[in-house]
């Protein structure tokens, strides 16, 4: 696993060195939600709703930054299915006598990132064909009756502006978890969060050092949290509750069910839990459910107390109360990190290179 201790190996994707995970402020449940995706990316992914300038794509660079050996992929709005999940080369077939599959943008994100920025504009058809293989983990590549498979487990990321447009509810369903961000309004945590991005533009290599501790415990999480998840069962307890949320939610279908309870079942694990319990599925309800709540349901009640326990278990940077700050040389930036109340703007978007394999590679079928 890479270490975070070395300055001279500032993690980056593309040219730009990207923030460190752990010192994003002022969004807790962002947070929360994209490293239970990353313990589990069968949950379905991370839908992050937000005005412009709330570190969307930030966040999910950060995620990527954090993660040993992981690809970051960017979905164009431009691409095509073709391109997304690849093709089979049935000329090829018909010259040796083997079928060839092209990879497409899934196979390339396996085992990493797959980031979409306003999700809500790309076509109906792209958006299945990528929650369909974010769910599954297996891409299936279909030509003229003859189909190949290959592994594509990953985690998926989608940003979105409201004020662009929405999601269709039947595509708003099938991701996992959903976050809405709003712009900050306290100034003292715009001060913060403004200090931050300015020592992290003049000198990134400090911040990264003054983080390195953070980020590789909480790499460290991830990694134990994944190996564990397999061996984490459900409580009758947990499942009742969770039921019972889903109905209170008067959500359709049973989706979110089954997303609350593996989203809950990634929360044990990042607490080394045995089994899932009711308090888990308290601890990401409204991250799986609200994005599904219907007319008429009854909104869940969920004490302050839970929410900043659930967001402060997950991220170690996260440890101590605002009224206990560090102090001396970096408290300011200290601060900054640990202030879970804002965010600040996404960085630009990145070119994507279509993905090459070499005549006879490619991902294996693996379990994470």
């Amino acid at each position: 696993m890479t270490s975070f201790h070395d300055s001279n190996n500032v993690p980056e994707i593309g040219p730009v060195a990207q923030f460190p995970f752990t010192a994003l402020a002022g969004q807790p449940r962002l947070q929360q939600a994209l490293l239970l995706a990353a313990v589990d990316p069968g949950i379905g992914g991370v839908l992050i709703r937000g005005p412009r300038g709330t570190a969307k794509s930030t966040a999910a660079k950060a995620l990527a930054a954090l993660l040993p050996t992981a690809p970051f992929v960017t979905l164009p709005l431009t691409a095509t299915v073709e391109q997304l999940v690849g093709t089979l080369d049935l000329q090829d077939a018909l010259r040796h006598g083997q079928v060839r599959l092209a990879p497409g943008l899934l196979a390339r994100a396996h085992r990493g990132v797959l980031y979409v920025d306003e999700v809500n504009l790309l076509p109906d058809p792209l958006v299945d064909a990528l929650l369909d293989v974010a769910a599954s983990g297996v891409n299936t590549v279909e030509r003229d009756g003859i189909s190949r498979s290959h592994a594509a487990r990953f985690v998926l990321i989608g940003t979105m502006n409201p004020e662009e447009g929405e999601l269709r509810p039947q595509l708003l369903d099938r991701f996992g978890l959903a976050v809405d961000l709003d712009n900050p309004t306290d100034p003292a945590v715009r001060q913060a969060i403004v200090r931050t991005r300015l020592a992290f533009d003049e000198d990134p290599q400090t911040l990264w050092r003054e983080q390195a501790s953070a980020q590789e415990a909480l790499a460290q999480q991830i990694t134990q949290a994944r190996g564990a998840l397999a061996h984490i069962r459900w409580s009758e307890a947990a499942i009742a509750h969770a039921t019972e949320l889903a109905l209170s939610a008067n959500i359709d279908g049973v989706r979110g069910d089954l997303v609350l309870l593996k989203a809950a079942r990634a929360q044990a694990a990042m607490q080394a839990s045995a089994q899932v319990a009711p308090e888990h599925i308290e601890a990401v309800a409204e991250l799986a459910l609200a994005h599904r709540r219907q007319a008429g349901s009854r909104r869940m009640q969920t004490t302050a107390s839970t929410a900043k326990g659930s967001a402060s278990a997950d991220t170690p940077q996260a440890s101590h109360p605002h009224g206990d700050r560090p102090t001396g040389r970096g408290s300011e930036r200290a601060s900054a990190s640990t202030d879970m109340h804002s965010d600040w703007g996404a960085l630009p978007a990145q070119p994507v290179e279509m993905p090459r394999w070499p005549d006879g590679e490619g991902p294996s079928l693996k379990k994470a």
